[in-house]
């Protein structure tokens, strides 16, 4: 009898952008990065607002896609200054849902006071 042992194969993600520069994305670029690096199924969801971009670079010879959210022209911009020519495309994401509802949290309501 012969015992088969299955390997998984941990998946281990690169990460180009350092957190630093993924926060002060906002300030400089006006763009937020969603997913960076993700999978097909990760940048493809519709779990994502509808304005959301998918930013396909190059590095090493590997295609690597970004969700990110922005307008096009500052995203070309942001990623130009990081990859230089490395930038293969910039389309329109998969997501649906609002983007002015897109990580909204309902307001709790204020505690009633008491009549005497």
């Amino acid at each position: 009898m012969s015992t088969v042992k299955e390997e998984k194969k941990v998946e281990t993600k690169e990460t180009f952008w350092t957190t630093t520069e993924k926060e002060t994305s906002r300030e400089i670029y006006g763009t937020e990065i969603l997913v960076e690096n993700g999978s097909a199924d990760e940048i493809m969801t519709t779990d994502a607002p509808s304005d959301a971009w998918i930013v396909s670079y190059e590095i090493d010879n590997t295609v690597h896609r970004d969700l990110t959210r922005g307008t096009r022209v500052k995203l070309f911009d942001m990623y130009y200054d990081k990859f230089g020519k490395g930038i293969k495309s910039i389309e329109y994401g998969r997501g649906t849902i609002k983007p002015a509802l897109w990580g909204y949290q309902s307001a709790t309501a204020p505690k009633k006071k008491k009549r005497k």
